[in-house]
């Protein structure tokens, strides 16, 4: 198999893999300049093996979107409207509470939470949802809020970044997603989200909330106008704030859907491009520990085939996925956790229940 990725050019980038050095970001450009998706697939999985072995990773979470309603609007989104659009919509916290009380009966260990940046709704409303959710369910883990809400949320409190994550952490906050960091570089921003919270200042707040004992994790949203540059500069500077917090738990790599945004004559990703962006943060992100397959995005199939390129973490059950089904998702709106447990067996994986810090719950050997 070396002489395989030699033959594509690559040599040199696998025995930096194999010593364990860390690739430069020219190097990154090159393997995303690659055709040869399994010879990135070889040294990915070389790594995924390294970190992680055979284990793959899956939760049994719930997804809870309390409102599309956003200033932001940006090109990308689907999710994201106006208040005066007729598809927008925000829950009051009794309709929250209802959505976690009709899943009493799975063992739920996540609650996953995001919305828009809500022109009118008051802090007191974001605290009363992570209270509300820990008195039907106290046990769950909440993982809520983007780095981009947060930024708002400080707002709304009048707050530092540091005391508002302290308030919230307080009101049942447990960690948060990795939502909104779409592309860092500037160019993208003012040409799809320019009201969006700056990548310099996403990557602030991460670092923020891991230095009050916060996890994070961390997305980038490719397949629409960025470049392998750009791609390899955001994952450069997630790679630098892990250098200097740890506290990020995993990547996920998401990819674009165009229908129903502002960019729909841009054609959906393909499965190279998938497996790619996969493989190759695998092999730059050399500090994060996981990396993410999230299935919604690319199918259960591509999912699953991802598991040798670079991957060791399925999501979960999900349980209501609706911000990428807005934007023409194919996919389910949730899956069993005992089909997720067949696909990573299938895959010669070893399934691996988890809680969002990635603690053991069950091994389905």
């Amino acid at each position: 198999m070396k002489n395989f990725v030699e033959r594509a050019g690559l040599g040199d980038i696998l025995e930096k893999i194999e010593a364990g050095e860390r690739l430069s970001c020219s190097d990154g450009v090159r393997l995303y300049g690659s055709d040869n998706i399994l010879a990135l697939g070889y040294m990915a999985n070389l790594v995924r093996e390294r970190i992680n072995g055979d284990k793959t990773y899956f939760i049994y979470n719930q997804h809870i979107n309390y409102s599309n309603i956003c200033t932001n609007l940006c090109k990308f989104c689907a999710f994201g409207k106006d208040k005066e659009h007729e598809q927008a919509y925000e829950m009051d916290l009794e309709t929250v509470k209802q959505k976690v009380r009709d899943r009493l009966d799975e063992p739920i260990r996540e609650i996953h939470m995001v919305g828009g940046i809500h022109p009118d709704l008051p802090f007191s409303y974001y605290t009363d949802l992570l209270k509300g959710i820990k008195e039907v369910r106290p046990d769950v883990h909440i993982q809520a809020f983007t780095c981009v809400e947060i930024a708002h949320l400080a707002g709304l409190a009048e707050r530092t970044v540091g005391a508002t994550l302290e308030i919230l952490k307080d009101a049942g906050l447990g960690s948060i997603p990795g939502g909104g960091a779409e592309v860092f570089a500037p160019r993208i921003r003012e040409l799809t989200c320019e009201k969006k919270l700056p990548g310099k200042e996403w990557v602030e707040v991460a670092k923020v909330a891991h230095k009050h004992g916060i996890h994070t994790n961390a997305t980038m949203l490719y397949g629409h106008i960025e470049t392998m540059v750009e791609r390899v500069e955001h994952l450069d500077a997630l790679r630098c704030a892990q250098d200097e917090t740890s506290g990020f738990l995993a990547f996920i790599p998401l990819a674009f859907h165009p229908k129903n945004t502002e960019m729909s004559d841009i054609s959906r990703t393909t499965g190279i491009d998938d497996l790619k962006n996969i493989a190759v943060a695998r092999l730059m992100l050399d500090n994060f520990p996981h990396i993410k397959a999230y299935w919604v995005m690319i199918g259960p199939k591509m999912a699953q085939i991802a598991l040798s390129f670079g991957a060791d973490d399925m999501d979960g059950t999900v349980k209501e996925e609706v911000i990428t089904h807005m934007a023409g998702a194919e996919t389910e709106q949730a899956i069993g956790s005992t089909t997720l447990v067949k696909l990573i067996k299938e895959s010669g994986r070893v399934a691996i229940e988890r809680d969002t810090l990635y603690k053991t719950i069950q091994v389905h050997n």
